[in-house]
């Protein structure tokens, strides 16, 4: 048995512990965050911490490419274990339910999407919508399929709460550096770390993406995404399990602004209510609870999924730089990390192996 030490507890770090955790190591989680209920989470103090305010949905996307390819190959794994998980844990924070597309200026890709190409790409539950269901003439194609949201802090604290009860173990530290953790000394012999800390910790690709977004407590049956012919978006996620829906629409990159605003909050809110008005529900207003500002890391050239050997022979595999995609790639990533960390484990030397 190794010790793996996983460093970071968002959404693809917890599922890395989890999966390396299933092969028999023994595993701790260190991160400076961890997980906890909306209502303490302070979103200015933790807006560094990406996981809680991500949207946190299921949405297919085309591949055109194969690092697309490797991604939708990781949706799917992600998606049918999100599947089980929420057959076997109902309470878990897993909500199945349509996805629904809307597209003003839909690409040739996406102009030859039908049932069949559908099928084959694995997406469950696809067809076209009609004329009469798209929301305006500005609206070109339109699409369903099936879907799954989560409540992120419902989720990721299920995710938590399954660690530690199958023996894993955490430990509340910042660190400077991936490496370091091989020298802290109350952490024990550690023979390989998984960094899954978003931000890379010097990566020159890595670059953070800013989303305002605003949580409702109006219901919505579906998670919903408008693509406008201008490049802007209008979308909503339902967290359900008390956690009211998503309405957002901003990608701003490498702006640190922390303060959301006014004005963005009243054009999200609108944009989406012109989409979908069945959000306004009968009494037809929006029931705001808050303002939320993210920070997504995201890198150039996609992410970085690789073990590295440092100068003295110690392993670090990097699972980071996934952008806003963390929970739709998270079960596929975890699986790659498990790969990779039991090929290492394989050709690891011999004196090495004999202290496992």
């Amino acid at each position: 048995m190794a010790h793996i030490v996983v460093l970071g507890a968002g959404v693809i770090g917890l599922s890395s512990a989890l999966q390396i955790q299933s092969q028999g190591h023994q595993v701790t989680i260190l991160a400076r965050d961890f997980p906890g209920p909306f209502e303490t989470v302070d979103p200015r103090l933790q807006i560094d911490y990406t996981s809680p305010w991500g949207g946190a949905h299921n949405r297919w996307i085309v591949p055109t490419n194969a690092a697309e390819e490797r991604e939708h190959a990781m949706a799917l794994r992600t998606f049918a274990r999100m599947r089980e998980i929420n057959q076997s844990y109902p309470s878990a924070g897993i909500t199945f339910m349509p996805g629904i597309e809307y597209l003003e200026a839909p690409s040739s890709v996406y102009q030859a999407l039908d049932v069949e190409k559908a099928r084959s790409l694995g997406m469950e539950g696809f067809r076209m919508l009609k004329a009469e269901e798209l929301p305006d003439d500005k609206v070109k194609m339109g699409f369903e399929y099936d879907s799954w949201c989560v409540n992120p802090m419902v989720y990721c604290s299920f995710l938590l709460r399954r660690f530690g009860y199958l023996g894993g173990k955490v430990a509340k530290k910042e660190v400077r550096s991936p490496a370091e953790i091989f020298e802290m000394r109350e952490l024990g012999k550690v023979d390989v770390v998984i960094n899954a800390s978003g931000i890379g910790f010097g990566d020159a690709n890595v670059f953070i993406t800013r989303g305002q977004t605003c949580l409702v407590a109006n219901f919505c049956p579906a998670t919903v995404t408008r693509q406008n012919a201008d490049g802007s978006w209008s979308f909503s996620v339902p967290r359900n399990f008390d956690g009211g829906t998503i309405i957002g629409g901003t990608k701003e990159p490498n702006d640190w602004d922390p303060n959301p605003s006014p004005e963005v909050r009243a054009l999200l809110l609108q944009s989406f209510a012109t989409t979908y008005p069945q959000i306004l529900g009968k009494d037809q207003k929006y029931r705001v609870i808050a303002d939320i500002v993210g920070r997504r890391p995201t890198r150039k050239n996609g992410m970085r999924l690789e073990k590295e050997l440092t100068g003295d022979g110690k392993c670090i595999i990097h699972a980071y730089g996934l952008g806003g995609r963390g929970y739709e790639l998270s079960w596929g990533v975890s699986e790659a990390v498990a790969g990779l960390l039991s090929a290492h484990m394989e050709t690891a030397p011999l004196r090495q192996k004999s202290k496992l």
